[in-house]
Order: structure tokens, then C-alpha cells, then sequence
């Protein structure tokens, strides 16, 4: 059995929580919950409340599924559209800077013996 979540334009740049996904990927959930709650990274908070969010994704499409059974069998990272700012800059010029956005998704599938049926 497979679940999935989306967070989609995040204001966080993807490299920063791709570091973040790393940790948890291939992980089971319970696991994944634990080594996000302790990361001191600003991506963790995201990772975490969309981690939740596929786990109640599986249990609506599955009653009663085993949730100790799942685990973090895919996420990735993608980069979402770039919001361009303009900082003033000495002598009348300007700079410009980008503001990243992020894209996160997390696929949680089922282990043990049931899965391999």
C-alpha cells in the first residue's frame, strides 16, 4: 500500500530542505517522526507536518492499516517558481535577489510480510 503528500510553494529554498529530507528517506515512520522533531533546521518543521500529513493520507485510504509498518520509501525535493526583489543598492542602483520556493513531496509505503503478497 502506497500514500503520498504534496507541499507545494513552500517560501523555503529547496536546498535547504533537501539536507533535511536526506535524513528521513527510507526510514520507517516512527523513526523519520523522531530524527525530524530533534533537527535543528527551519525545513524540519515542513518535513514534519507533511510527514503527518501522509500518514493520515494512508489511514483514509486504509482503515486499518498498521501505521509501525510504514516507511518513507520515497521524497524528494523540487524547486517551485522564483519570487525576483530588487534591494536598493549604493548611488541609485538597485540589486536584484531571488526568493526560492520549494516543492515537497513524501511517498510512504507498507513493510513486512503483508507488503510482499
Amino acid at each position: 500500500m502506497e500514500s503520498k503528500a504534496t507541499a507545494r510553494y513552500l517560501r523555503i529554498s529547496p536546498q535547504k530542505v533537501r539536507l533535511v529530507a536526506d535524513l528521513i528517506r527510507g526510514k520507517q515512520v516512527g523513526k523519520a517522526i523522531d530524527v525530524l522533531r530533534f533537527t535543528k533546521k527551519r525545513g524540519a518543521k515542513h518535513v514534519e507536518k507533511l510527514l503527518h500529513s501522509a500518514i493520515a493520507n494512508a489511514q483514509q485510504k486504509e482503515e486499518n492499516i498498521d501505521v509501525d509498518r510504514l516507511y518513507v520509501s520515497r521524497t524528494y525535493v523540487n524547486e517551485g517558481p522564483r519570487l525576483k526583489r530588487i534591494r536598493p543598492a549604493p548611488m541609485g542602483r538597485a540589486y536584484r535577489y531571488q526568493r526560492r520556493m520549494a516543492h515537497i513531496t513524501i511517498e510512504l509505503a507498507t513493510k513486512g510480510k503483508a507488503a510482499e503478497k
